[in-house]
């Protein structure tokens, strides 16, 4: 059963960890990462180098998180898909210093937006 932009956007404003997934040398991959809701956009910190960092650099990627339940195998996944951009307005990122979840860090970094274009989700039963 198919999930609503509104409640797609609600399973997203909880937080917490997700997975960017890109391309790596014509090769899918995903790198968990802490994130946060903002202005509709997935917010989330990376190194200058590496990686993740060169992936997310004004591209196409997209981002997933889910929760299922184990005993009762009942869930949902949420995706999203847009292009990435840094983050460099100094009051917004001053700004999500403040709310973000451990594991968020731009310190050293660059923050990244990912402004959800498409934005997808279902209730999942896995029995």
């Amino acid at each position: 059963m198919q999930v609503d932009r509104e409640k797609c956007l609600a399973l997203l404003g909880s937080g917490g960890i997700g997975r960017v997934v890109y391309t790596a040398g014509a090769l899918p991959a995903a790198q968990p990462v802490a994130y946060v809701l903002d202005a509709g956009e997935v917010l989330f910190g990376t190194p200058v180098a590496g990686e993740l960092a060169e992936a997310t650099r004004n591209a196409v990627v997209a981002f997933e998180i889910d929760q299922i339940d184990c005993g009762s195998g009942a869930g949902w996944t949420v995706l999203g898909i847009g292009e990435t951009y840094d983050v460099t307005d100094p009051g917004r990122v001053g700004a999500l210093a403040e709310r973000t979840p451990a594991g968020f860090s731009a310190i050293g970094g660059r923050v990244v937006a990912l402004p959800l274009a498409r934005l997808t989700g279902r209730w999942i039963q896995v029995r």
